[in-house]
């Protein structure tokens, strides 16, 4: 008889996670009693109105931010213990983040925001140059690695947002409204090489967006309102 190998563990694996905000006196709710998981290889949607605790789910799983209750393991690891040096390098090797205004730095060319990165590793010079050429490929911008921000266009500017996330090959991807600042054609070339990372890289992504269309492009939507899931 041939042995059943184990279900691998999911790769973000929440239990009751709760999270509030304090303005003064005042204790502001944002989550209550989450759990949830998400599968390596998944593309999830996170979706809900604004205020509905969308954006702050996926910093706390992106060690951005830390829950006040609940544990969150994410490869294995419950990164709410961790200190925030200890988060810091465990978010350059394991997250890419993608931001709806893109966040590049103006002062640097494509290849340079790219590279950014890659500058907290050992890799050497030629290296570097070598992976941020090959994912400036990726995304159809190696022509354009010397080009400034300005010099851009928004659907541009976002892939190479994209190329930066990547770059490190990190474990997890995760996007804020990442289609938000752009025009329909350029929006539908974003969702389009997102899930060519997913379906041909096997890259886990978790996008948060409250547009329906967006939304589809994902294997998998997750609705939050008022700080709860309401289906999976």
């Amino acid at each position: 008889m041939t042995a059943v190998s184990a279900a691998r563990p999911p790769l973000v694996e929440i239990r009751h996670l709760a999270k509030a905000y304090r303005r003064g006196d005042q204790v502001v709710p944002v989550l209550s009693d989450i759990t949830l998981d998400i599968q390596s290889g998944d593309f999830t949607a996170l979706m809900g109105p604004s205020g509905s605790g969308k954006s702050t789910l996926l910093n706390l799983i992106a060690g951005i931010d830390k829950p006040d209750q609940g544990t969150l393991h994410v490869g294995g690891l419950d990164i709410t213990t961790l200190s925030e040096s200890e988060l810091a390098d465990w978010r350059a090797v394991n997250v890419g983040f993608i931001f709806q205004f893109y966040n590049l730095m103006p002062v640097l060319t494509a290849y340079e925001n790219v590279e950014l990165p890659l500058m907290l590793t050992d890799l050497a010079r030629s290296e570097r140059r070598e992976r941020v050429e090959l994912t400036l490929s990726a995304v159809g911008l190696l022509d354009r690695m010397k080009h400034y921000p300005n010099e851009l266009s928004g659907g541009q500017q976002q892939r190479v947002a994209i190329a930066r996330a990547i770059v490190t090959d990190p474990t997890l991807i995760v996007a804020d409204e990442p289609t938000g600042d752009l025009d329909r054609v350029a929006a539908a070339d974003v969702l389009s090489m997102l899930q060519r990372l997913n379906t041909e890289l096997g890259k886990t992504i978790i996008m948060v967006t409250h547009d329906a269309h967006a939304a589809a492009a994902a294997k998998k939507m997750i609705h939050l309102d008022k700080g709860e899931i309401l289906d999976v």
